[in-house]
């Protein structure tokens, strides 16, 4: 190892490798479930050094984790205990390249975290709509090698849906020169996709050509509160009908989750009484401020007339839609800050969430009295975070330990029983590496080990994650 350490310093320079010391931010996750040990970190400057650090693991054989922001919630992006992984951090890479204004696309390197990449494009007067919880520290490499969600799938995709070409180092070290701003190519394989969504297991991203939007007139948002989830479905239903594509956010709460963000941080405003459901709805107007708000009126007085609704409020300013986004996004790290819990990112049909919640509320409640469940999401796009936390007194590593197995079986078997899928958003990592063994399409993880060996054929990109 020490010869492939010396070469690496010669190729990066002693900013660019990072050996011994306290390397924590680097091989601890986010939830800090998989904390590991790294031989080394390395900190490439520029898609070359990244080309040359491959090259030079490829012929020592030596085993590379990619590593964005490291935000990630399923074990991804950190390095076993073995201390023989090395960690390659796309942190230095963080130039926005161009914007380019005529053809709405912008293109960045994979470090660059993502508020800069809404700011390149707002500069520019222009809209990249990816929009997440960790958007201050996640990178974009990183969402695209997740496959990233987020707030406004509903209108504008994910992660996948908005990028037009890549960047990518293979794990020998050649590059993929995919930057295309084009719409249309049909050319082949679409290697692009093949890259999306792989957890750097099949090449490492390191730029990237991203679709913007026109930026809207007017954005409005509101707190409803429902009696239901059914309840919200059917707000959910009017508000395509009456708003369209002006609905760019649809997320709902349950009364836990919202009561656990008042425990943990009772600085935060709760504007609305506590219900069964809260709604947070955005609406991005492309005409005018009275035309978005005479929409949001006019869902808000039908969805009440109609039941599907009992009381909401409207932020008058931007200060106070701040304040509801921030509220929904607070809910995660209030779990943090309660302990250890069980995380589930599970899609469904729309259609299919109120039976299923419903359902495995009460099969929980079976299983462990006074169990809480901290559901809340992407009610738009349907995708739900149905996460699980200890009854009130018990240890939360305690009973992480003794009841996450039985707990996912339960919750994965009714996922899959209505045709959902055990990971929407988060990707597999470690964390689910198991359960897609199991879970998915035989013929599909065949196909799939047939890609990693062909692109990776001595398995040394991301390891042990995925598949």
């Amino acid at each position: 190892m020490s010869e492939l350490l010396r070469a690496l310093r010669e190729r990066l320079g002693d900013a660019g490798l990072l050996v011994g010391g306290d390397l924590a931010a680097y091989e601890t996750d986010w939830r800090k479930r998989y904390p590991g040990r790294a031989l080394a970190v390395a900190r490439p400057a520029s898609t070359q050094e990244v080309a040359a650090v491959m090259a030079l693991c490829h012929a020592h054989r030596v085993a590379v984790v990619p590593q964005g922001g490291n935000t990630g919630l399923v074990g991804g992006s950190t390095p076993d205990d073995t201390g023989q992984q090395l960690v390659l951090s796309l942190s230095r890479m963080k130039r926005v390249r161009s914007v380019d204004v005529a053809n709405a696309s912008l293109t960045a390197e994979a470090g660059c975290v993502l508020a800069d990449v809404q700011a390149a494009a707002a500069n520019a007067g222009l809209l990249f709509p990816l929009s997440l919880a960790a958007e201050g520290s996640c990178t974009l490499g990183g969402n695209l090698a997740t496959n990233a969600g987020g707030t406004q799938v509903l209108r504008y995709g994910n992660a996948r849906e908005l990028c037009l070409g890549l960047e990518v180092v293979t794990a020998s070290g050649e590059v993929w020169q995919g930057l295309s701003g084009l719409r249309k190519d049909n050319t082949g394989y679409d290697l692009r996709d093949l890259f999306i969504g792989s957890e750097g297991t099949l090449g490492v991203i390191t730029a990237a050509t991203m679709k913007l939007f026109p930026l809207p007139r007017e954005r409005l948002t509101a707190l409803a509160t429902c009696e239901s989830l059914a309840g919200a479905v059917a707000l959910l239903a009017l508000a395509r009908e009456r708003a369209s594509d002006a609905l760019t956010g649809f997320e709902v709460m349950n009364r836990t989750s919202l009561a656990l963000v008042a425990r943990e941080l009772p600085q935060l405003p709760q504007p609305l009484p506590a219900a069964p459901w809260t709604v947070l709805l955005e609406l991005s107007d492309a005409e005018s401020a009275a035309h978005a708000r005479a929409i949001l009126e006019g869902l808000l007085e039908a969805a009440a007339d109609a039941g599907a609704m009992h009381d909401a409020v409207v932020a008058q300013n931007l200060q106070q839609s701040a304040a509801f986004w921030h509220l929904r996004e607070s809910i995660p790290l209030a779990q943090a800050q309660a302990g250890l819990n069980i995380k589930h990112d599970i899609s469904l049909p729309v259609s299919a969430l109120p039976g299923f919640v419903a359902d495995m509320d009460a099969a929980l409640e079976h299983y462990l009295p006074g169990i809480q469940v901290v559901d809340f999401g992407h009610l738009g796009d349907g995708n739900l975070h149905y996460n699980v936390q200890a009854p009130v007194g018990v240890a939360p590593a305690a009973f992480l330990a003794a009841h996450e197995g039985p707990i996912n079986a339960m919750v994965y078997d009714a996922v899959q029983q209505r045709g959902g899928s055990i990971s929407a958003e988060h990707g597999i990592g470690r964390l689910k590496r198991e359960e897609l063994a199991v879970r998915k399409d035989p013929t599909a993880l065949a196909l799939m080990r047939a890609i990693k060996r062909a692109l990776d054929p001595l398995g040394i990109l991301n390891p042990g994650r995925v598949i």
